[in-house]
């Protein structure tokens, strides 16, 4: 029984070390600073424009960016355009029926997408995608192969493709892998700077009472340490006479 019990458990890892056996890409790190309200902004700006046709963000308001800054007209001219109010959920502009057709798939809501898979994929993500004819889309992605999503970014990123060393696999650093075969508006830096502040809005989208949170749990924890010292001090007091 109990070496049945060994070969049941070392069945059961089989599949995780087949996994683990995979690619050897590396996540670029994100920088996230979800203080950085112009930061926000600018990624909400972007968000709107280059993600919210297809996608949704159904968990999320037009109001609650007040939290990071911006006012009604702000909301208004900048993150509004189809007419919705700002106390409208940020739902996408594209019906399932049309993104069934056309992707062959929903493309997902991203209202928590940061917290399911983390800010680094998704930084890494949004800057390798590149150029492949085998793909119906005629993209791939280094980070999520076969992906059904084009890149919708190209214009500003420019057309990468992989350097002919990495065809055989990819390895190491991201970006290390590919190569600029058509330049787009932005320069790396520029798009790389563009990323992240988008990444850094979607880590937001994510949790977007998380500063609030963190305020309010410091403050507890400093209320409970100051009644800690005065329970310290009763207790001495009371004791005093005793002893």
């Amino acid at each position: 029984m109990r070496t049945m019990k060994i070969l049941l458990f070392i069945a059961l890892l089989v599949p995780f070390a087949a996994h683990s056996g995979g690619s050897d890409l590396v996540l670029d790190k994100a920088p996230i600073d979800t203080s950085d309200h112009a930061s926000l902004q600018r990624g909400a700006k972007s968000f709107v424009e280059y993600c919210l046709t297809c996608h949704g963000a159904s968990f999320m308001r037009y109001n609650r960016h007040r939290d990071i800054g911006m006012n009604e007209d702000d909301i208004r001219s900048q993150l509004i355009h189809t007419g919705q109010k700002t106390g409208g959920l940020m739902e996408s502009a594209m019906k399932k029926k049309e993104a069934e057709e056309w992707f062959g798939v929903v493309p997902p809501d991203l209202s928590v997408i940061a917290r399911a898979r983390g800010a680094d994929w998704l930084y890494t993500y949004l800057r390798t995608f590149y150029r492949d004819s085998t793909t119906y889309s005629g993209w791939n992605n280094l980070t999520f192969d076969k992906v059904a999503m084009p890149h919708v970014l190209h214009q500003l990123q420019g057309q990468q493709v992989l350097k002919a060393e990495q065809k055989s696999g990819s390895t190491g650093s991201a970006m290390s892998n590919l190569e600029i075969a058509v330049p787009g508006l932005m320069t790396k830096a520029e798009y790389d700077s563009f990323v992240a502040d988008l990444v850094n809005y979607m880590v937001y989208l994510g949790e977007p009472h998380a500063a609030h949170r963190k305020e309010l749990g410091t403050m507890v924890i400093l209320f409970l340490i100051g009644m800690l010292g005065l329970t310290y001090l009763l207790y001495k007091e009371y004791w005093r006479d005793i002893h």
